[in-house]
């Protein structure tokens, strides 16, 4: 199994999927973990102008990130991280945390900063997907 966080700097979670530019990559074999890397990962950093050019699309809950142009560039951020099973992130949009979903990343939203916290955690069974911190 793989677990992909999402990071700012490699070492702690990041609070916003959409702005990490990196994810460490976590393999699992036999409840340990025997190998992490780290991925460059699109983000709001890729799509800076079109973004601030307020694309996204809004919901009738006022929950952000939906429409096509939304999806398409959540397809490009899980391009890396196919190949996980899990996802962990601080938080991040509804649109992204579906598109995740969509594309079999089961997606858990955590309020542990330290990323290796976080994976041990989850391995434990303990990690907690916090969904109040979906915008």
């Amino acid at each position: 199994m793989k677990i992909a966080v999402a990071s700012d700097d490699g070492v702690n979670t990041s609070q916003h999927f959409g702005r990490a530019p990196y994810y460490v990559v976590a393999t699992v074999e036999d409840g340990g973990v025997v190998a992490r890397e780290t991925r460059v990962k699109s983000g709001h950093h890729t799509f800076a102008a079109a973004h601030m050019n307020g694309d996204y699309l809004v919901d009738a809950r006022g929950n952000r990130g939906y429409g096509s142009v939304a999806a398409s560039r959540h397809d490009v951020m899980a391009q890396s991280i196919l190949d996980c099973q899990i996802l962990i992130c601080g938080g991040m949009g509804w649109g992204a945390y579906e598109s995740m979903q969509s594309n079999n990343i089961k997606t858990i939203v955590t309020d542990i900063i330290n990323l290796h916290d976080a994976i041990a955690s989850y391995l434990s069974g303990t990690l907690t997907n916090l969904t109040d911190r979906l915008h």
